[in-house]
């Protein structure tokens, strides 16, 4: 039964959709109501609020952080495998994209990805950090830079990480998150993704 609770509870962290709270919070708009639709902290930077942005890249990367966190650090004590451990990863994640608070309508994932990878292992977590980074200032398209990241950090994970587990569970949340971002690839052929920072952007680093 612990194990079952532990991923219950981690979905129910992912399903906390902080550019909504966030924007309730401040008194803004529902972010699922303009621009793309989408709830994540680019879409919320359309409104021209950029603290609401923060918060909610904070927000989505922490709830991420802090369920497969604890999950690692109670394994010893609750008896959680590392298939448990990346189960509590994969709800947090889906929770993120369908979350039951929010009418199952979640963002794309991208903060929230990041900040499990933090908590499997800080090396992939920053070294996919670093690349979005890169993409993202070099290109400044923002969908592009998550696309890579999600490309890479399955490779990451296979070398720096022992768990085939893990190895599993990062492969499902890449091609989850790039099954999101299909618009976007579909515009990156076309020549029409936007840059960040641009009205038509879509998405970005909170997807």
């Amino acid at each position: 039964m612990t194990p079952l609770i532990a991923i219950v509870a981690a979905y129910l962290i992912g399903s906390l959709s902080f550019a909504v709270i966030v924007s309730r919070a401040l008194g803004m708009a529902d972010p699922r109501t303009y621009g793309s639709g989408n709830p994540g902290a680019t879409n919320v930077l359309r409104s021209g609020n950029k603290k609401a942005a923060l918060l909610t890249l904070l927000g989505d990367a922490l709830k991420g952080w802090v369920a497969v966190f604890l999950a690692v650090q109670l394994a010893p004590v609750l008896g959680l495998s590392d298939g448990v451990i990346a189960l509590v990863a994969l709800a947090a994640f889906v929770g993120h994209l369908w979350p039951v608070f929010f009418g199952f309508k979640g963002g794309k994932g991208v903060a929230t990805a990041a900040g499990i990878l933090f908590a499997l292992d800080w090396r992939v977590g920053l070294t996919v950090l670093v690349v979005w980074l890169v993409i993202a200032k070099g290109f400044k398209i923002s969908s592009l830079a998550a696309l890579t990241a999600a490309v890479l950090a399955p490779i990451l994970t296979a070398w720096l990480m022992p768990q085939r587990e893990y190895l599993w569970v990062t492969l499902v949340l890449s091609a989850l998150l790039i099954a999101r971002h299909h618009q976007n690839i579909r515009d990156l052929f076309s020549g029409k993704e936007g840059k960040i920072g641009e009205g038509l952007d879509e998405d970005g680093p909170a997807g």
